[in-house]
């Protein structure tokens, strides 16, 4: 049995960007995991650490060898090895030589195509301590690391400088140079409570030394756990409970190795800013957690994780009260400040700040908003005048000194400042729900002046950034766009809103062109499409086929809320037991009908009956009436659920028909009328969606 042995790496660094660390300690384990897996290098339980100051795997049961290959290589046909007299030709002497051996060690082959030379060897397997290193050193380079970095007169380059290497296969020690850093046993503690050297024996101490030793918790998630848990406690002691917003608490769990909560307080005072402001305050600067009490209402106190575990906690809470002050007090400096004139009153400021060189201001945006909304609102049944004010007003809170300093408040403050001025309650809220949803599964607008404004906001950069011929490449979207169509899909879907995209496509393009802006003729098309992509990776997210959705855009509908509903009744629809026969059948009929159309053939709308010869298409054409009839109201409804089912009776006739009767026949009158048939067979179920797109 081959020899097994744990491994352990762990790299030593300058403290590593505490947003990425997570990130980069799942790329480093697996690019450590694919390195093994490339070399045949099998292994149990792979355990994987991250700190400020490191990044380190564990393998647990590692082979300590590549196992032994046999080879085979085959060589010449032995009619061209050997010549009349039985002696090696040059062919035969070329192949044993490549293969490092003499011709009469060379074995014959034998196959039903004839003989050949072979070669049989054997290869034995690398050792696990000379394929390491440069397993570690790949799984380095292949991490996503935006800028790296030099240090000192070195050549390696990294995200940070690099201090220390542990390299262990057992209990010993692999050596190597990796990033100009030699290859040992000892790891560093935490920088304050023991910054000295621990000597790691085997890799299955790791973890328990650093944590009783060296006063680190290695683990990302068990440190993250350990926070959590402090900072619920540290709340409950004060009488609230804690926010804790996941990508905070990840962050935090990247700049400490040996948390300890604590909790402190602020002048009440503050408590008359918008609780939001004072939140970005102590998370965005000072990666603090804040306190709610029963009714969610922001209290006087925040926590905070601390790095050491102070004799002095006081001191701690003290001098993080004293940070935390300065940047509260601006927050409420920006609030009084920015109330000293109206919202409104900062719309002459939009005029000097640009969107988009050739797309014009924020202003010349802000009016493009205000038309397009007022004309989505009636729509919706809403005041278009107050969409129009909204539209208008929708960017100027981007001129105030608070959203200056916290610029992810923007839309937040404007409603309160949309508030404080008197501004109709739809106008206020649509200050705040244009920008919705700002993130995957985030709320969506409720109200009419709200979405409306939303939808127009999005759809002015799409068609915008489109008409200047800058739309998404690749992984680049500078403004967005991506996530504004999906936007505005989610909105008009999810909200169930009744409007047609493409009839908003053309009066966004109509509101740009009043501004004198001359966008190509085919530009409403692309928006659309470009859309319908976004949509197609909508559906995907929540397990909906690809088949599914091409079924219903094959039919082109244009109002995003009928799309879905179309979508779902054809994904309910293919689960039935008729739904392959009818696909299947529907995709035959189409091939027919395109191969008559390509030879020339003609053919009614309607089907005459005095023309119907076989019964089988005689019962077929009764029934696509009759339930033609029959799904007639249910169509109307929008009830396509109920209308598939109902054309799904339709299977029997259907499968006798292609059964019974041959399509083209030779009587020209006969041919035409049986296409007309299928024609109308295609025709009742693609005002659904084409359902010979299903796949089986």
């Amino acid at each position: 049995m081959m020899e097994r042995k744990d491994f352990l790496v762990e790299l030593g660094t300058e403290e590593l960007p505490p947003k990425a660390l997570k990130k980069l300690a799942d790329a480093f384990t697996a690019g450590i995991v694919e390195g093994l897996q490339n070399e045949h290098l099998s292994h149990s339980a792979v355990h994987s650490y991250a700190a400020p100051r490191r990044l380190a795997v564990w393998v647990e049961a590692l082979q300590t060898a590549q196992p032994d290959k046999q080879l085979e290589r085959r060589g010449p046909a032995v009619q061209a090895a050997f010549d009349d007299n039985g002696l090696p030709t040059k062919a035969a002497q070329g192949f044993a030589r490549s293969c490092g051996v003499q011709v009469e060690e060379l074995e014959t082959l034998e196959t039903d195509k004839g003989s050949w030379l072979v070669h049989r060897g054997f290869e034995q397997g690398k050792g696990a301590r000379e394929l390491l290193p440069a397993i570690v050193q790949h799984a380095l380079d292949k991490l996503p690391i935006p800028k790296r970095m030099r240090w000192g007169d070195l050549s390696a380059e990294f995200v940070r400088p690099v201090h220390w290497l542990v390299l262990l296969l057992g209990e010993e020690v692999i050596d190597t140079e990796i990033l100009a850093v030699e290859s040992g046993r000892e790891t560093r503690g935490h920088r304050f409570h023991h910054p000295h050297a621990i000597s790691i024996n085997q890799p299955s101490e790791y973890a328990p030394l650093l944590e009783t030793e060296g006063r680190v918790v290695a683990d990302f998630e068990q440190r993250r756990e350990a926070i959590r848990g402090q900072v619920q406690e540290a709340a409950v002691r004060l009488g609230g409970k804690a926010v804790i917003d996941a990508s905070l608490l990840d962050e935090v769990t990247g700049m400490v190795e040996w948390p300890v909560a604590v909790a402190g307080s602020f002048d009440r005072r503050f408590l008359d800013v918008p609780a939001e402001a004072l939140i970005s305050a102590m998370k965005g600067h000072q990666k603090y957690f804040h306190v709610v009490d029963a009714d969610d209402t922001l209290m006087p106190n925040f926590i905070t994780v601390s790095n050491i575990d102070s004799k002095d906690i006081s001191a701690v809470r003290d001098g993080n009260e004293r940070v935390i002050r300065p940047r509260l007090a601006d927050a409420e400096f920006f609030w009084h400040q920015d109330r000293k004139q109206s919202l409104a009153g900062y719309r002459d400021a939009l005029k000097h700040v640009v969107f988009q060189k050739q797309l014009g201001t924020l202003f010349h945006k802000s009016e493009r908003i205000a038309g397009l909304a007022g004309a989505i609102a009636e729509q919706l049944g809403a005041q278009r005048s107050e969409a129009e004010r909204a539209g208008q007003l929708a960017k100027c809170d981007l001129m105030s000194e608070m959203v200056g300093e916290f610029p992810e408040l923007q839309g937040t403050m404007g409603r309160y400042y949309a508030a404080h001025d008197g501004e109709p309650a739809e106008v206020v809220a649509a200050m705040d729900e244009q920008y919705m949803p700002r993130f995957a599964g985030d709320r969506l607008p409720a109200n009419p002046v709200g979405q409306a404004v939303a939808i127009a906001d999005k759809l002015d950069t799409l068609v915008g950034i489109f008409g200047i011929g800058q739309p998404p490449t690749g992984s680049k979207d500078p403004f967005a766009l991506r996530r504004a169509a999906l936007g505005v899909l989610r909105t008009l879907i999810e909200q169930r809103l009744e409007l047609d995209l493409t009839n908003l496509i053309d009066e966004s393009i109509a509101h740009y062109k009043t501004g004198g802006n001359a966008f190509d003729a085919k530009l409403d098309g692309q928006v659309f499409d470009f859309m319908m992509e976004r949509l197609r990776v909508y559906y995907s997210d929540i397990g909906i086929s690809v088949d599914v959705f091409e079924a219903v855009l094959a039919v082109r509908p244009t109002r995003p809320y009928d799309f879905d509903q179309r979508v779902r009744a054809v994904n309910a629809f293919r689960e039935l037991a008729e739904a392959e026969s009818l696909a299947a059948a529907n995709k035959r009929a189409s091939n027919i009908l395109r191969q008559a159309r390509e030879k020339g053939e003609t053919f009614s709308d309607q089907v005459d009956s005095t023309l119907l010869q076989e019964q089988e298409e005689q019962v077929l054409a009764e029934r696509i009436v009759k339930v033609g009839a029959a799904v007639k109201p249910e169509l109307e409804k929008f009830d396509y659920s109920t209308a598939l089912q109902q054309m799904a009776e339709l299977r029997q006739p259907v499968d006798a028909f292609f059964d019974e009767v041959m399509v083209m026949a030779e009587d020209e009158g006969v041919r035409r009328n049986r296409l007309a048939l299928l024609n109308s067979l295609r025709e009742l179920f693609l005002r659904v969606a084409d359902v010979s797109q299903l796949q089986g």
